[in-house]
């Protein structure tokens, strides 16, 4: 019986036909709940998460709801004593430029015996002067010189002996007193004789043209057979002691910052060579136009320095002891110079600076900054105030 019926079940399954339309819909029902169950085990999860971590704070570099803050380089720039530089351009010149002309009457050149370039002692000869017409002339008052001894000579003998005969009666006194004048006269005519001599031959000597005191010859205005004479100009120049000076044109604020005997650094153009010098004049005066003056650097002689030619100076005018900052973190609008620096919460502040100079090592923080700020190093222009950042110390570019 019982076997029957169990025969009987499996019968009737076996009967069951299902169709493709209800297998499709049993499929899609079965994919429906498992992207239910998905969904729902997706958003538990969020939800775990999320309030998990809701009662923690956010991270230093995070701002709200898990906002990463940028990072920027700051520099504490303290304060240092930086040396007061000030630079300038200006001309090369001879220190002392002696110009040599032609002391005495003048006349031909026969000789030029230096060249530009050359090194003099003083007292040197430059350049002679055709003196064979003087030298005539020195000759025959040679010559008068010896007319006017004999004649002297000749005048003390008269004299001798009339002073033998005055007591014997032959001579008068009167007679006596002729000859002693006549004696005198001639003795004059001697010295007049030899004055004129001494005139020619100073004459002579001062037709040779001669440096006034050794240095260097900087220019040669004159040629063998030339004619030259007291309106001729200067024939040479001299450099005195070979010396050389930068003229740099300051303003009046720098001037007053400086004294003579100031250490100074002269490059010329065109040259990576630096020169030491030091400041030996300071203009007294000051242009009424330009309100500039003249500070004179003396220099060494050096070849490479040229009267003519240009230079960059830089004078060491003291010390001061301020913020130094590199340039990439002074910035300047219509408003006026002004650096960002990190307040309060990271914040980003603007702060109103006062440049004092600029050096090769940074710029000079005059006022606004007492050192102890943290400044943006770079990118300053694109923060704004109030923003929050997150900074990152650097070593300060001035101080490299």
């Amino acid at each position: 019986m019982n076997f029957e019926s169990a025969k009987w079940r499996r019968d009737a399954l076996d009967d069951v036909v299902i169709d493709e339309e209800t297998l499709a819909r049993r499929r899609r029902r079965r994919r429906n709940i498992i992207i239910a169950v998905a969904v729902v085990a997706a958003l538990l999860i969020a939800a775990l998460l999320f309030m998990g971590g809701g009662g923690e704070k956010a991270a230093p570099g995070e701002g709200k709801q898990g906002q990463t803050l940028p990072a920027v380089s700051v520099i504490v720039p303290g304060r240092q004593d930086i040396p007061a530089v000030i630079s300038s351009t200006g001309s090369l010149a001879a220190r002392r430029d002696m110009p040599v002309g032609v002391p005495g009457e003048g006349g031909q050149i026969v000789r030029v015996l230096v060249e530009p370039g050359q090194w003099v002692g003083a007292g040197q000869t430059l350049a002679v002067i055709d003196s064979r017409v003087q030298t005539q002339e020195a000759s025959q008052l040679a010559a008068q010189i010896e007319v006017a001894r004999a004649d002297l000579r000749l005048a003390q003998s008269e004299l001798d002996r009339a002073q033998a005969l005055v007591g014997r009666g032959f001579i008068s006194q009167a007679d006596l007193d002729r000859k002693r004048a006549t004696r005198d006269a001639a003795a004059a005519r001697v010295r007049v004789a030899e004055a004129n001599l001494g005139a020619t031959r100073a004459r002579i000597g001062r037709l040779a043209v001669r440096a006034p005191t050794a240095g260097l010859v900087l220019s040669r205005s004159v040629e063998a057979g030339q004619v030259v004479g007291a309106g001729s100009g200067a024939l040479f120049r001299i450099a005195a002691g070979g010396e050389m000076e930068v003229r740099a044109r300051l303003p009046q604020t720098d001037l007053a910052r400086l004294s003579t005997g100031v250490p100074a650094v002269v490059t010329p153009v065109g040259s990576d060579r630096e020169y030491q010098g030091t400041v030996w004049q300071v203009s007294p005066i000051i242009d009424p136009l330009t309100r500039q003056g003249e500070a004179r650097v003396l220099v060494p002689y050096n070849q490479d320095l040229r009267p003519g030619g240009f230079a960059a100076v830089r004078i060491t005018a003291g010390s001061t002891t301020a913020p130094l900052l590199p340039e990439s973190a002074v910035l300047t609008d219509d408003t006026g110079t002004y650096v960002m620096i990190i307040g309060p919460n990271n914040a980003v502040q603007r702060r109103a600076v006062r440049v004092g100079s600029v050096t090769d090592r940074g710029v000079v923080i005059a006022e606004g900054l007492n050192g102890n700020e943290r400044v943006v190093e770079s990118a300053g222009a694109f923060l704004n105030p109030g923003e929050r950042v997150r900074p990152e110390r650097a070593r300060p570019a001035a101080r490299q």
